[in-house]
């Protein structure tokens, strides 16, 4: 029976997490920054050593592919993959784990000479992690990109996406060509570490993901008045920054009251204008989060918390902007993967339990196109997204093979 080389797959990993390490342990390699575009450019190069092909499209999306290049229509392939980008001081496995574990598969299939009847291909997908749009690589692939809006697109602290793909060498005006012709794909499966405890928790070594959490992001500023922080009375200010507070406190009750138990909200970026201590704050600005697995509740928290914030904003006499920054629906994932994952499990003996993703992946705008699933680890602790986020070796050894027989079931 054919399986991955731990050996080789640990090294990729901790190779691939020197670029951009912190002192400190983790790793920050935004997408298209020259971090990012260092390990790009080292894994194109392992691709090719594993005897793949390997190219990039106009949206930075890395491929490598067993045989000749895949995603003709003719002869459609079966996909795996993630993401090499991170959030800022994030850890070494979120989304590097299933690129490197889908390289790893792809390499033994080929080095087994495993029999499959559709091409097989990785990738790695740009922007996943959303410093200028979330997902984007595997939405520009699918056909989801609203292309109008690639040139405003830009990074909280402000920096554009079109300035960070021009210094990357990339051509913004390109990104339409990445799209995939229709029927370009069979099927596609995601190895990824869960993010959280339930596996862990359960005992449980594998998660066959059933469905994918929504994400929608909004840029939300209270535009109140600047005044002088020690002659004005209290009862005369007009803070933008208690009104973007009590917004952010309010948020979280009605996503607790409202949100059916499964979703979450999240309040990561605030800014104070001017941001001295003797003025009081003319604008709070902050970016607020809201996650979901269904459609119905993610939607009617927006449109609550757009409610709210002009409610604050009425109530203390100032102005409100609100801009949504991006938006992806919740995926439901496809039973044939889920049956090819859970039948790779049980070759391998190796016990699984279904479950839903609580965060965002690409997966979910391949499910747009095609079969599409996930398989989850545990993670320890349950902690991702920061720099001790970690999983056992064994258990990436377990996933990285369900990979492999899920591929080769999927493809045969």
């Amino acid at each position: 029976m054919a399986a991955i080389s731990l050996a080789r797959l640990r090294s990729r990993v901790e190779t691939l997490a020197r670029f951009g390490a912190l002192s400190g342990g983790g790793v920050t390699r935004t997408c298209w920054s020259p971090q990012h575009e260092e390990a790009r450019a080292w894994l194109l190069g392992e691709i090719r050593a594993a005897g793949l092909e390997a190219w990039v499209d106009p949206a930075g999306n890395v491929f490598g592919a067993v045989g000749t290049r895949a995603f003709g229509a003719d002869a459609p392939a079966v996909l795996t993959g993630s993401h090499i980008d991170t959030v800022p001081e994030g850890g070494i496995l979120d989304g590097a784990l299933g690129v490197l574990a889908g390289l790893e598969a792809l390499q033994t299939i080929r080095e087994a000479q495993a029999p499959h009847r559709r091409p097989l291909a990785v990738a790695a997908w740009s922007d996943e992690e959303g410093r200028y749009g979330s997902l984007f690589g595997s939405r520009a692939f699918c056909g989801r990109l609203d292309l109008t809006r690639v040139e405003a697109m830009t990074a909280v602290d402000g920096e554009r996406l079109v300035d960070a793909m021009a210094r990357a060498g990339f051509d913004p005006r390109r990104v339409g060509e990445a799209t995939a012709p229709a029927g370009a794909v069979a099927a596609y499966v995601e190895l990824h570490i869960e993010q959280g405890p339930r596996l862990e928790e359960a005992r449980i070594p594998i998660g066959v993901v059933d469905s994918i959490v929504g994400v929608r992001r909004t840029r939300v500023a209270f535009v109140g008045q600047a005044d002088h922080a020690g002659t004005t009375p209290m009862e005369r200010r007009r803070d933008g920054f208690l009104a973007a507070a009590e917004y952010a406190l309010k948020a979280r009750e009605l996503v607790v009251k409202h949100g059916g138990g499964k979703s979450v909200t999240n309040v990561g970026v605030v800014r104070v204008h001017p941001g001295v201590t003797n003025i009081v704050p003319a604008r709070g600005e902050l970016v607020h989060e809201l996650r979901g697995p269904d459609p119905e509740t993610l939607a009617g928290l927006d449109r609550r918390s757009v409610s709210l914030a002009r409610r604050v904003a009425r109530r203390r006499g100032i102005d409100v902007e609100i801009q949504p920054m991006s938006a992806t629906e919740p995926a439901i994932c496809s039973a044939r993967v889920q049956a090819a994952i859970e039948q790779a499990c049980a070759t391998l003996g190796i016990p699984s339990t279904r479950l839903y993703s609580a965060a965002g992946h690409d997966a979910q705008n391949l499910a747009a196109i095609t079969d599409a699933g996930m398989i989850f680890i545990p993670s320890k602790g349950g902690r991702s997204h920061r720099v001790d986020e970690m999983s056992d070796w064994d258990a990436i050894e377990r996933g990285a093979n369900v990979l492999l027989h899920t591929l080769l079931g999927l493809a045969a």
